[in-house]
């Protein structure tokens, strides 16, 4: 998959990192550096660092890190030549011919193909005979044909193989069907079938405009009500959100997050085009990061009902971590958003307007949701209300919005503001001491290599890691030292198994009078090139000098020639007592 060094060379310095990542995120310059937000996860301290001088990022918050096509890759959720396409676009270039394995790049577009003609088979056999079914269940829920257009609504018939039989006379494969899960192998190995039958089917169409998955609503009481495209090289369920294509045009900062499909179909007919879903999970961190991309604030809209309050309950903090402003809207009768604008009739979007008005932010909610777990006219009663109230209000960072809530509070209940307010210190000093403990045991845990899933040998070898990893990012930073580290270290003296890989590509590609670090993001997976970054980062603020070097060097010697578990089990009591000596020595 790799690209000429010169063309990514001349690609990375036409798109400058920190001006192509200032579009999405807020910059501001610390020392040499850039530091923002991470748009890959809620924070609300900045620990995403741009490093201007070698055209890289890493975040010390995720673990996040790359080049500026790996940046790309990540935010516009591509895969590596349509990153790349995509700066070569950007920056005015043409891309060298038969450079690279395209791939992967040929199976997305023959799967955006697939969708595309799924959409199109499935919208035509709504409006035919076999479709009546679900042209009938639309219509019933009041949705127009316009409606049923503009969202590309359709039918799967219950035949099992019309979808396929219909792909395939178009020129699509058995694979590239299974491959976009718009097909099923059969068990027997012979021949494939539709996934979707029986279902009224809504397609999920990316920011580009492209299908890249679908859901389908079952016309009879089998189960699963809803059924959905799985992760596919196209679509991950987690990273994508329903309508975000027309809620990103609406004009306003501010998203409706409403629970299903046709709630978002229902108040778009109302004229609010702000609506967006999940796709058949909960609300995820990846979700919110992307909402925030679009806006400020967001209206949960969920369902009245038990699952809709527990799923408004767990979506709160994860929007209030991503950044975003948070209300609850509360429909009269427990009703959802779709039923409420239809039960108005004429009056349904003014009346669904005022209702968004009305709503309250998540705080109100919460503190309202409270009030029916306590009976305030007991003195029992509203302390324990208070005490519950006090725990809501302490995490707020906005001492305004605390006091806001610390008055109303207090002069609700007539009591003192001091008192209450003594208690809101307490509650944060007892947070303060949890998060310093998980903060110190998270670096406990790092710095024992615990709970590093890529690097798997750390764990168990953590002192020749760790100088393998110190002599790799002297490497990168001085790679003109290459021939005098080489020289001192073969790969077989680490003892570490990917640090070893990672040593043998550099010094290859130094030696070959390469960038060392020019096509990482290529000739590693995600999490390999997110290590590399995270070692580099690391060490990025240590001196390096010609003795650190000698000592790193010794470190890794002394490391590689300790014998294995196995060869002492083989050892004579002869070597076994002249090992033990050794070893005594080394450690006066």
């Amino acid at each position: 998959m790799a690209f000429p060094d010169g063309f990514l060379q001349e690609l990375k310095a036409r798109n400058d990192i920190t001006e192509l990542v200032s579009q999405y995120v807020s910059l501001r310059r610390r020392g040499r550096n850039m530091v923002g937000l991470c748009p890959f996860h809620g924070e609300k301290t900045p620990s995403f660092n741009i490093y201007t001088e070698n055209g890289s990022f890493y975040c010390f918050g995720c673990g996040v890190g790359g080049d500026v096509i790996s940046f790309v890759m990540k935010i516009e959720n591509l895969d590596y030549v349509d990153a790349v396409k995509f700066l070569a676009q950007r920056a005015g270039m043409e891309l060298p011919e038969n450079a690279y394995d395209d791939s992967m790049s040929r199976l997305r577009k023959r799967i955006f193909e697939a969708n595309r003609e799924a959409a199109r088979f499935f919208y035509q056999s709504l409006y035919q005979p076999v479709g009546r079914e679900g042209l009938d269940y639309f219509h019933r829920r009041m949705l127009t044909d316009r409606t049923i257009r503009h969202f590309g609504l359709g039918f799967a018939d219950d035949d099992w193989t019309s979808l396929t039989t219909y792909l395939k006379s178009k020129g699509f494969t058995e694979n590239e069907l299974v491959a976009a899960n718009l097909a099923v192998q059969r068990r027997s190995g012979s021949g494939v079938y539709d996934r979707f039958t029986n279902r009224v089917m809504f397609p999920i169409i990316d920011l580009r405009g492209n299908v890249i998955a679908f859901g389908g609503r079952i016309m009879t009481d089998q189960k699963p009500k809803y059924l959905n495209t799985s992760d596919t090289p196209v679509f991950k369920k987690s990273e994508n959100l329903f309508s975000l294509n027309n809620a990103k045009n609406a004009g306003t900062r501010t998203l409706l997050l409403c629970e299903g499909y046709m709630d978002v179909i229902a108040v778009n007919q109302a004229g609010f085009t702000n609506a967006v879903a999940t796709l058949g999970t909960a609300l995820t961190a990846e979700q919110a990061m992307l909402i925030k991309r679009y806006a400020d604030e967001v209206v949960i809209c969920y369902d009245a009902d038990e699952a809709g309050q527990k799923a408004t309950a767990r979506a709160i903090p994860i929007l209030r971590k991503a950044g975003l402003l948070v209300r609850v809207l509360t429909i009269p009768n427990g009703k959802d958003p779709d039923e409420f604008i239809k039960s108005q009739g004429a009056d349904g979007p003014e009346a669904f307007r005022a209702v968004i008005e009305r709503s309250g932010n998540d705080i109100d909610y919460r503190l309202q949701k409270l009030r029916a777990d306590y009976n305030l006219e007991t003195s029992d009663g509203k302390v324990g209300y208070l005490e519950a109230a006090a725990k809501v209000i302490a995490p707020l960072s906005s001492a305004i919005e605390q006091d806001v809530y610390v008055t109303k509070l207090c002069r609700e209940f007539e009591i003192d503001k001091s008192a209450f307010q003594e208690r809101l210190k307490k509650l944060n000093r007892q947070r303060s001491r949890e998060d310093y403990r998980r903060q110190q045991q998270k670096i406990r845990t790092d710095l024992s290599g615990r709970s590093d899933k890529i690097d798997k040998d750390k764990a168990k070898i953590p002192r020749s890691s760790s100088a393998e990893e110190a002599l790799l990012a002297y490497l990168l930073q001085n790679p003109d030292s290459a021939a005098y580290i080489s020289g001192e270290i073969t790969p077989e003296q680490f003892q570490n198994s990917l640090m070893r890989r990672y040593y043998e590509y550099f010094l290859t590609r130094i030696n070959d009078g390469k960038d060392a670090m020019m096509n990482v993001t290529a000739d590693f997976t995600a999490d390999e090139a997110d290590k590399i970054y995270q070692i580099i980062s690391k060490h990025a603020g240590v001196a390096s000098t010609k003795q650190s070097l000698d000592e790193t060097i010794q470190v890794i010697r002394e490391e590689s020639a300790k014998p294995k578990r196995s060869d002492i089990g083989k050892m004579s009591p002869e070597e076994l007592n002249a090992y033990l000596l050794n070893t005594r020595k080394t450690k006066k």
